[in-house]
């Protein structure tokens, strides 16, 4: 099952003092990091960010300074250590603790919350925790601040949501920075993991951590090990951080920004892998930052609203984000959820065919060219499919002419942008009527919107003998 990541050179990667938003008109840099940043959320679920040098080194160091500390715990944690995972806690962890059944321990760092160890023991974190808190924290809303500008939202939309900065006096963070370490080989927790499969003696996948979901609203995640998979728009399991540099991050978006945005932005599925360990002393480590909303506040589409998006009935009354993170948000949902890839092309094309096979069948009829095949189909994907999106996401179809629209496609701000981004129009196709498009570009339409459809589809239902219902009647002699 490991084997089924797919590594993907096309992950949008960004440089984070490119997304600093500057004051005044946005420069050409900003909106071109900003739109490749979206786009790669909107495709993969996930985006690399780059950091400079010695932001670098930090996240460096935090991942060398974890592995020190998961090395010097003791081989099986004591009861008080046993992660419940008690969601009406989700604001509160702190410290150390640990999941012997899914072989992970972690250490929670939350400013304002001093962690305390059961057995009145000195405890010492991982070194430089506050620092890479604040580092992955700035990182985080610059981030969100860019999602919103993309959305077209007013500038820091999501302040009243979020923790004040710096913390006031007695304040707790609803933010955390977790330290993570993934089979540790000294781990007791090791003798009862339960892995999915193994392949030649090599371990491939915890069970339980398939289709894992944040509840956050921004995640931002470094490892020292790659096998962080993310579930892309295509349904397909992808290795994110298979190619990081020592300055990368990876980021995803979590439950809270899907709700703040009316399901504008998916949140990420992902699993982690925890192949080729053995021999390993450390195990994997990693740096979690979640950017998370404040316990007393609710999730509210109301900037949605006022930037003229349109809001679907579930999102329409807000929720307290208490009630969100303590409510339980089935994955399979959200692995099942409607999708423009998730269209099945057999499936309609046998429902055509029946109705087809109804009309009457004549001697005289020939068969349909490929050009006009393609044409009758990308009009019906459009009426059936796009316009169904559309309808859907509430936004209103305005179809841009040829011509101009041959600009629009390599412009940042185009009229029709937004709406080729949110209803998943195939990359370099112009935004107009499929009748208008040329052959090739209605091909790259029909595989873009239905599953396992290839030009071979066109040639065999264009080369049917005569009278079968494939044919219409107005192509008669």
């Amino acid at each position: 099952m490991a084997g089924s990541g797919l590594p993907l050179p096309s992950l949008g990667r960004v440089k984070l003092s490119d997304l600093i938003p500057p004051e005044g008109l946005p420069c050409d840099s900003y909106k071109l990091s900003v739109s490749t940043l979206s786009q790669s959320i909107a495709q993969y679920s996930a985006a690399i960010i780059q950091f400079s040098a010695i932001d670098g080194a930090l996240l460096r160091s935090g991942l060398d300074s974890a592995r020190l500390y998961f090395r010097k715990k003791s081989s099986y944690p004591s009861a008080d250590m046993i992660h419940t995972n008690d969601s009406r806690k989700w604001c509160k962890t702190s410290g150390y603790y640990a999941d012997p059944q899914l072989w992970q321990e972690t250490y929670d760092y939350r400013p304002g919350l001093t962690p305390t160890d059961p057995n009145g023991a000195m405890e010492f974190p991982p070194g430089g925790l506050p620092d890479i808190f604040s580092l992955l924290g700035r990182a985080a809303r610059d981030i969100l601040d860019a999602i919103s500008f993309y959305l077209n939202l007013r500038s820091s939309p999501f302040t009243e949501i979020l923790d004040n900065v710096p913390l006031r006096s007695q304040e707790t963070s609803s933010s955390v920075l977790s330290v993570c370490c993934y089979a540790r080989p000294s781990f007791q927790g090791s003798q009862q993991h339960n892995l999915t499969a193994q392949e030649d003696g090599r371990m491939v996948m915890y069970p339980d951590h398939e289709h894992q979901v944040d509840k956050s609203l921004i995640s931002l995640v470094k490892s020292d090990k790659a096998g962080l998979h993310v579930r892309d728009f295509h349904g397909r399991w992808v290795l994110v951080d298979g190619e990081l540099g020592p300055q990368e991050v990876i980021v995803y978006p979590g439950l809270a920004l899907y709700q703040a945005t009316a399901g504008y932005i998916n949140p990420a599925l992902y699993r982690t892998e925890i192949n080729n360990l053995q021999g390993n002393m450390y195990g994997r480590c990693s740096l979690a930052f979640k950017l998370m909303p404040k316990s007393m506040t609710s999730l509210s589409c109301s900037e949605m609203r006022a930037a003229g998006h349109g809001v679907e009935a579930q999102f329409q009354v807000p929720v307290p984000v208490d009630d969100f993170m303590q409510r339980p948000h089935p994955t399979d949902q959200l692995l099942n959820r409607h999708t423009i890839q998730s269209f099945n092309f057999s499936t309609s094309l046998d429902g055509s065919m029946k109705a087809m096979m109804r009309r009457k069948n004549s001697s005289h009829c020939k068969p349909l060219p490929p050009s006009k095949r393609l044409r009758l189909e990308a009009q019906r994907v459009l009426k059936e499919k796009v316009q169904e999106i559309a309808d859907r996401k509430g936004i209103k179809l305005r179809f841009c002419n040829l011509k101009e629209c041959e600009n629009h496609i390599h412009a940042l701000d185009s009229p029709c942008a937004n709406i080729r981004m949110e209803i998943g129009w195939p990359p370099g196709v112009p935004f107009v009527h499929p009748h208008d498009l040329p052959n090739k570009a209605k091909i790259g339409f029909l595989e873009a919107y239905e599953s396992g459809w290839t030009p071979t589809h066109v040639m065999e239902l264009s080369l049917t003998k005569p009278g079968q219902g494939s044919q219409h009647s107005d192509n008669c002699s």
